[in-house]
């Protein structure tokens, strides 16, 4: 089964064209279409953070992607005679290509090739402000590169060398390329280290204040959140990863002082390299007192996203930390009322905010709020929640009278 899909490009009058792209999946048979349509469009959001337009979808169901080219050889003749016959400049797929398909599919397309981990890396490094946030993307982007190199030099195999045998030239190339990349690993390691250090005396420095992390999939609101309780201004846009530098405030709640800051998003899927490098990062996050896990309610897949986020904690040893689940964006819900004839077995886009809410207040292991960081929906409600988990930690460790004045 396939499915192709074209979108419009959203190019601004007056703004320079920008470069357009097709988005190819693999619909597996365990799969809902509809769950594969909202994975590419969070793919497109991605190209859109990206400044990439989309103007064509590519699906294609099987039991699991193509081991040489991710999808079937007709699809790929289709895909690369639409990129060549509307001058399609980047093919992007939603799964991280092995060295081998990228070098086949390369062959056949017309166009550059992206997979999901390289455009999501490209994100990473266009939005980097700090020293550190750029070496850490930097050691990824490294570490994603080094088993793709072979290939790269493919001009020069069939050069013969001083002996009269082929692929001298090019060979060496390769392998001169493979040190230069090892030892820029290498030094980008070292320097992450150090960076690591520092950190850790400046969180030392912090003394004995409670911790707050702001965690959650990415463009769920955490910035815009911390900018509300800490009054700070934390860069807060409507596009993915518009935070990658962990920001910490202090924060005083009538007479309780405590440290609040906002990490890195999470995303499914979210490349390796990223999890490894950005490890100390999400220091921040592993020695918090307290999660406030943020949701975006608005999201169809938001339930999805609270597992990406509990598995990505989790792979960073931080999925044993106290929760605070705080659902955001309640002025942005929608649901569809069912039909008083209508005998059908309800669905999620049945479900009205208040029984959402009831379903998840029930649940008693995890506490949970509902608000609008942009409207201040319920934000005192919040604080005051917010309060008594802190000045719990806080009784509960530390001597009354040296924190509370």
């Amino acid at each position: 089964m396939t499915e192709n899909k074209t979108i419009p490009p959203t190019i601004a009058d007056g703004q320079p064209e920008r470069e357009r792209a097709v988005l190819v999946a693999v619909v597996r048979d365990s799969q809902e279409l509809r769950q594969s349509e909202e994975y590419l469009d969070e793919l497109e959001f991605l190209a859109e953070t990206a400044d990439i337009a989309t103007v064509k979808r590519f699906t294609q169901r099987l039991p699991q992607p193509s081991s040489r080219i991710y999808v079937g050889p007709g699809k790929l003749e289709e895909i690369a005679a639409y990129c060549e016959e509307h001058a399609v400049g980047v093919a992007i797929f939603d799964d991280e290509l092995t060295p081998a398909q990228t070098r086949n599919i390369e062959r056949a397309m017309p166009c550059r090739i992206l997979d999901r981990t390289r455009l999501i890396l490209d994100i990473f490094l266009a939005r980097a402000q700090t020293a550190y946030a750029k070496t850490q993307v930097q050691l990824a982007q490294y570490e994603y590169m080094l088993p793709r190199l072979a290939g790269l030099w493919t001009h020069l195999e069939r050069q013969r060398g001083g002996t009269g045998t082929r692929g001298g030239a090019g060979e060496r190339e390769i392998e001169t390329d493979r040190r230069i990349v090892r030892n820029r690993i290498a030094k980008l390691k070292e320097d992450l280290k150090k960076i690591d250090r520092q950190m850790a005396v400046q969180r030392s420095n912090r003394g004995q204040l409670v911790r707050v992390a702001l965690v959650g999939y990415t463009n769920v609101g955490k910035s815009t959140l911390m900018n509300l309780l800490a009054k700070s201004e934390v860069f807060a846009e409507n596009k993915l990863f518009a935070t990658l530098d962990t920001t910490v405030r202090k924060v005083v709640f009538d007479n309780l002082p405590f440290l609040l800051s906002d990490t890195v998003g999470f995303i499914r899927k979210l490349p390796t390299e990223l999890i490894e490098s950005f490890k100390s990062t999400l220091d921040e996050v592993r020695e918090a007192d307290l999660l406030l896990h943020v949701v975006d309610i608005s999201h169809p897949q938001f339930e999805d996203q609270i597992a990406v986020v509990k598995q990505t904690l989790q792979e960073i040893g931080a999925g044993d930390k106290p929760v605070f689940l705080v659902f955001n964006k309640v002025d942005a819900y929608t649901w569809i009322e069912k039909a008083p004839d209508d005998l059908t077995p309800p669905t999620a886009e049945n479900r009205s905010l208040d029984e959402l809410k009831q379903s998840w207040i029930a649940k008693a292991n995890t506490p949970c709020i509902f608000l609008s960081a942009r409207q201040r929906t319920n934000i005192d409600k919040f604080r005051r929640d917010l309060y008594g988990m802190v000045r719990e930690i806080h009784a509960g460790r530390y001597p009354f009278n040296n924190f509370l004045y």
